[in-house]
């Protein structure tokens, strides 16, 4: 099975041992190993598969980041487009390799085993988020600098691209992030109902206990 770990020392949430030994219905096993049908998709998805898909985007990650940080310690000040460029896509490398971390040490739920579509996905609004968070001066990033403008115009245009890149997929790949999303609102507004229907009954209860 190897070292089941990051090259940072972030071990696997649900590594090989946890699996032999759980009860959990969710989780299957066949002559490919254990798995789970996602929530999002409702797809098989390899818990091994999955591990080694973050352990090598990992790898990529942080070779681009060493490069990056070779670049930026090397490029003058006078050179304003290219420090965006390299700050833009630094920042988003390290959102990057902050999520990996979360999901490949989630030893609480389930739901962080998917497809790399979907973590592509997930990636993808993410960076997105937090975009817009810089936009509103909300996120205090270092990677930022003196030129907020320029770097948000290269995160904007670069983001969807190095996602690609770093992950090897095809462009069509992030043509089905509805699916994460839709789900998500899906949930929200299950609960919502749920939540409506219980306090219904409790205020019938009250009110019943109350006329007896």
């Amino acid at each position: 099975m190897g070292a089941e770990k990051l090259n940072n020392g972030f071990k696997r949430g649900f590594p090989s041992q946890w699996l032999e030994r759980q009860s959990e219905p969710k989780i299957g096993k066949d002559e490919k190993g254990y798995f789970i049908y996602t929530i999002s998709e409702n797809t098989k998805v390899y818990f091994e598969e999955f591990y080694q898909f973050l352990e090598k985007i990992e790898q990529k990650c942080q070779l681009d980041l060493d490069s990056l940080e070779e670049k930026l310690s090397q490029t003058p000040p006078t050179r304003s487009e290219s420090l965006a460029y390299y700050r833009a896509r630094k920042i988003i490398l390290d959102l990057l390799l902050k999520n990996i971390f979360s999901f490949y040490s989630d030893s609480s739920n389930l739901g962080v085993i998917m497809t790399p579509w979907c973590f592509g996905t997930v990636m993808l609004e993410k960076v997105e988020i937090y975009k817009d968070r810089i936009a509103r001066g909300e996120a205090n990033d270092p990677n930022v600098g003196d030129f907020p403008f320029y770097v948000l115009g290269y995160i904007d245009e670069i983001y969807k691209n190095t996602l690609l890149e770093l992950f090897e997929f095809p462009e069509k790949a992030f043509s089905v992030r509805w699916q994460y999303t839709e789900l998500l609102k899906r949930y929200s507004k299950v609960l919502s109902n749920v939540t409506a229907s219980l306090q219904s009954i409790l205020f019938l209860a009250k009110n019943q206990n109350q006329d007896t």
